[in-house]
C-alpha cells in the first residue's frame, strides 16, 4: 500500500462522524494525496465506500485490523 499522506483516527466515533471528518480532512489535502482512516463504527463499512463513490475520491483499500477497519482514500483531482 502506498504510504498515506495523513492518518485520521476516527476510532470510537459513530456514523456519520467518520465520514464527515474524512471529508473535512480531504478538503485540505492536495489532489492525489492518500488519507488513511481508522474506524470501528460498523456503519463505516458501508458509509466510507459510498462516500468515495459519491465524492469521486478513490477507495484504494479497505481492511480489518485488530477490531477496526482501515481505509485508504486517494483524493481526486
Amino acid at each position: 500500500m502506498s504510504n498515506p499522506t495523513e492518518t485520521l483516527d476516527a476510532l470510537g466515533l459513530l456514523c456519520p462522524l467518520p465520514v464527515l471528518k474524512a471529508r473535512k480532512r480531504l478538503k485540505s489535502m492536495p489532489a492525489g494525496a492518500v488519507l488513511r482512516v481508522l474506524a470501528d463504527d460498523p456503519a463505516a463499512i458501508i458509509d466510507v465506500p459510498h462516500y468515495c463513490a459519491e465524492s469521486g475520491h478513490r477507495l484504494l483499500s479497505q481492511e480489518d485490523s485488530d477490531g477496526h477497519q482501515v481505509y485508504f482514500i486517494q483524493k481526486s483531482g
